[in-house]
């Protein structure tokens, strides 16, 4: 299949720079401050209940996860969690969210690359504010024609977006490490989708990728995205 891409976009926790990993730390911290109460394995399996219960009131990211980590404390220690524990987890979570931005390899390079020749987009979930700075310390802000940071990604959206910022979907390519957010339901709205595994990834992001699909690549790296871009065209 040969297509002229004209619009790529790129997810940005775990695509472009390092998230999942400050998640899973924070998780540990969480664990060790109940671990009077339940083992980790009890506690991890609940905090992810709160989180699917809450991604409809708090949406995704750090606060979020934050008030979950919060909620689940109340419900295993059958509301006696220390108020020092709660603060503790407070803490935690401004920490992630001063965390400073790791660049993912060769994420940089890619996206400078293919600024030159596309209309380049990030589209990312996650808080406002906190995207936002990820994206100001990232130091690749000027590059991208447009930012979109949505509350979720589904092929309407991804068929909005695209239609806005450039050709359409059938012309564009998004770029993830979530087949669930990034990948299936930019191929669903026509788009190209590439999946950029990640070795951590939300267990709410897994999914099986698709079968027979011609518009799907996975990638080992970003650095093999440009050469991918071009072999389409």
């Amino acid at each position: 299949m040969s297509v002229n891409v004209t619009t790529i976009g790129f997810d940005a926790d775990d695509t472009l720079w390092q998230n999942e990993q400050f998640f899973r730390m924070t998780q540990e911290r969480f664990a060790d401050l109940l671990s009077a109460y339940a083992d980790a394995d009890h506690l991890q399996a609940r905090l992810l209940e709160a989180e699917k219960r809450n991604l409809g009131h708090y949406g995704f990211g750090v606060k979020g996860f934050v008030l979950s980590m919060i909620e689940t404390a109340i419900e295993v220690t059958e509301e006696r969690v220390p108020a020092s524990v709660i603060s503790q987890l407070l803490a935690a979570g401004q920490d992630m969210l001063q965390h400073p931005i790791e660049l993912l390899p060769h994420a940089a390079e890619a996206v400078k690359e293919l600024a030159e020749s596309h209309c380049i987009l990030l589209i990312t979930k996650g808080d406002l504010l906190d995207q936002e700075r990820k994206l100001a310390q990232s130091g690749l802000g000027d590059l991208f024609d447009g930012v979109e940071i949505v509350s979720n990604k589904t092929p309407d959206i991804y068929s909005d977006i695209f239609q806005r910022h450039g050709d359409g979907a059938a012309r564009a390519m998004m770029v993830g490490n979530s087949l669930r957010s990034d990948v299936i339901p930019a191929i669903d709205a026509g788009a190209w989708g590439v999946f950029v595994p990640h070795d951590h990834t939300w267990e709410l992001e897994h999914a099986e990728p698709p079968k027979q699909e011609p518009r799907f690549h996975e990638l080992t790296d970003l650095g093999n995205l440009p050469a991918l871009v071009a072999s389409l065209g």
